[in-house]
């Protein structure tokens, strides 16, 4: 059975850090590709950064290019978003999905076949 479970999220002032965590199960990590998604209240779900299946390339949305960093452990079976220089509009839940042989992953959300059940992150002061 295959699951996602997101971790990490939390209160952080502007300028602060987090690290999500997506720890998975029930699949070979490796042949998945990993979106990190957000969605604010009263927006669409939007794609904020992949990594592909196989070691392959990893994309980041414009608003988070320089902040963000998507990383995976295979072994471990995890996949991490660390989060830096924060602002108020990354404020959303954060959600993991999942891409079955996903090569080169994109964060459309309609190509996503697992998603986790999301964790709220608020950057506030």
């Amino acid at each position: 059975q295959v699951q996602l479970v997101e971790s990490g999220g939390g209160l952080v002032r502007p300028g602060g850090s987090l690290r999500l965590s997506c720890a998975t199960s029930g699949f070979t990590l490796g042949h998945y590709a990993i979106g990190w998604f957000r969605q604010a209240p009263g927006k669409e779900r939007e794609g904020v950064s992949c990594t592909s299946s196989s070691n392959g390339p990893t994309y980041y949305a414009d608003s988070v290019k320089g902040r963000f960093t998507i990383s995976r452990d295979n072994a471990k079976n995890m996949v991490y978003l660390q989060m830096n220089s924060l602002k108020a509009e990354d404020t959303a839940v954060y959600y993991c999905g999942g891409e079955i042989l996903g090569i080169n992953c994109t964060v459309v959300v309609d190509s996503y076949d697992y998603w986790g059940q999301g964790t709220q992150v608020t950057v506030s002061s």
